[in-house]
């Protein structure tokens, strides 16, 4: 499948390979193993790819007992994946890298050699018991990697064109019109259902058996769920009941993630350090709230406060729909077809906000209750900064509908009070692209653009 990480790998590889390790991070199934092993065999002459999740203790050995004498360590591992190194023409590519922390901070030498190129793969990098005891290297330029956007997926579908119609709309500020808005929310909708894991959306081209998809799903759901029993050391029955109760959580109105419902006494600094967790290993995509939509989101960030979405959709309809181990072909067939009322809306929301975080946006929402002020009371979805700063109008506020009839009361609260902060407020809708009274109304397929 091709996928768009093998551009920056291409980047890495003229300007920043001499110097640095490539460290490619991401939840487990979004394929970064298929992505690196497919840009070594095109662009190296030889490569190696050490998996240490099979590597024997006599490959893991040779990091121990040879990195004063890397001719030895390189002859070895030639010798052992039967595969001859060329100086400046073979890369090494260390796969799980998590499982040998030993292996990741040899990179600081080995680049220093500067014989070979070295891109490393990983899930749950950064906690505790996978950077213990090593010195973390600063040769190491990070990429983050995340399940297959919408154009990936119109690219595994064999279309190779919508999306540049997509873009050609967006950027001439013009609707699609009928017969391509149609043909891009058919397509979308089967994004929509099936995910972005690239397992799943193999098994739906090829099948169309949304079965075979949800087993698929399903298989790494159960696999998320061994790592949080068997990583989470300390704190695995506070992360298992988060991710058990994202759905849950996510089908109510205001969609904030009440620790209350955890337990009588939870709150989020209990549980601070299980959001982490999740966040790290990538399955969630948190949302904070800001308590001012102003330039520097971060610094205004209520903590306490916050949305929690899967980082895949696809896992997430798994997820919350799997009553009887698999998800039912009914149930994906309303989906398809936009007639499931019942958590479409928890559905659209998340896959907006794993469209944003694939994008590069951190994600914040606004809510202000209004307790002593009903004017102010109001909620926005999604708020994005300028990638330029101005000295005033930054911030572009995002409301995400799921059906065709809605309303804008808090939008045009949030213009009224904050119009001198504002950049472009958007709506985004199962509708084709509009432009009204200075708010942009974008089909959802378009969110990746923003």
């Amino acid at each position: 499948m091709k996928r768009k990480i093998t551009e920056k790998l291409l980047e890495w590889k003229q300007n920043r390979s001499a110097s640095a390790a490539l460290l490619i991070e991401g939840a487990k199934g979004v394929g970064k193993t298929y992505a690196v092993t497919a840009f070594a065999s095109s662009q190296y002459r030889s490569s190696i790819i050490i998996d240490f999740n099979k590597a024997s203790d006599d490959v893991k050995n040779l990091f121990n007992h040879y990195l004063d004498d890397l001719d030895t360590l390189f002859m070895y591992l030639s010798v052992a994946y039967g595969t001859k190194l060329y100086e400046h023409e073979s890369l090494i590519v260390f796969d799980e890298v998590q499982l040998f922390p030993r292996a990741r901070a040899a990179i600081k030498y080995l680049v220093a050699d500067g014989r070979y190129s070295y891109i490393e793969t990983g899930s749950l990098i950064s906690i505790k018991r996978n950077v213990q005891d090593i010195v973390i290297p600063s040769e190491e330029r990070h990429l983050n990697m995340y399940p297959m956007d919408f154009e990936e997926f119109l690219w595994a579908s064999g279309n190779d064109t919508l999306m540049d119609f997509i873009r050609h709309c967006y950027q001439a500020h013009q609707p699609m019109g009928q017969l391509m808005h149609r043909k891009a929310m058919d397509y979308f909708r089967q994004y929509l259902i099936i995910g972005g894991m690239p397992q799943a959306v193999s098994a739906y081209t090829d099948t169309h058996d949304f079965d075979q998809v949800d087993l698929v799903k399903c298989d790494i759901l159960t696999l998320y769920r061994s790592d949080i029993a068997k990583y989470a050391i300390g704190y695995e029955t506070k992360v298992r009941s988060i991710f058990d109760n994202i759905p849950g959580q996510l089908q109510k109105r205001e969609k904030k993630f009440r620790f209350s419902a955890l337990g009588e006494q939870a709150r989020f600094r209990s549980y601070e350090d299980a959001v982490l967790w999740l966040d790290d290993a990538m399955i969630i995509n948190p949302c904070f709230n800001t308590t001012e939509p102003s330039i520097g989101l971060r610094m205004n960030k209520d903590q306490l406060t916050m949305k929690c979405y899967m980082a895949d959709t696809g896992l997430l309809i798994s997820q919350a729909f799997d009553e009887n181990g698999l998800v039912s072909e009914e149930i994906y067939k309303k989906l398809l077809f936009g007639k499931l009322e019942l958590n479409q809306g928890m559905i659209i929301e998340n896959i907006v906000a794993q469209m944003l975080r694939a994008s590069g946006h951190a994600l914040y929402f606004y809510s202000n209750t209004g307790k002593e002020d009903i004017s102010s009371r109001m909620k926005i979805d999604f708020l994005t900064a300028k990638n330029k700063a101005t000295t005033r109008h930054n911030i572009s506020p995002i409301e995400v509908k799921s059906s065709k009839n809605y309303t804008l009361i808090s939008l045009n609260k949030f213009i009224r009070k904050y119009h001198a902060q504002l950049y472009t407020p958007y709506v985004i809708h199962i509708d084709d692209y509009a432009e009204k009274d200075g708010i942009v109304y974008l089909p959802i397929y378009m969110t990746p653009l923003l």
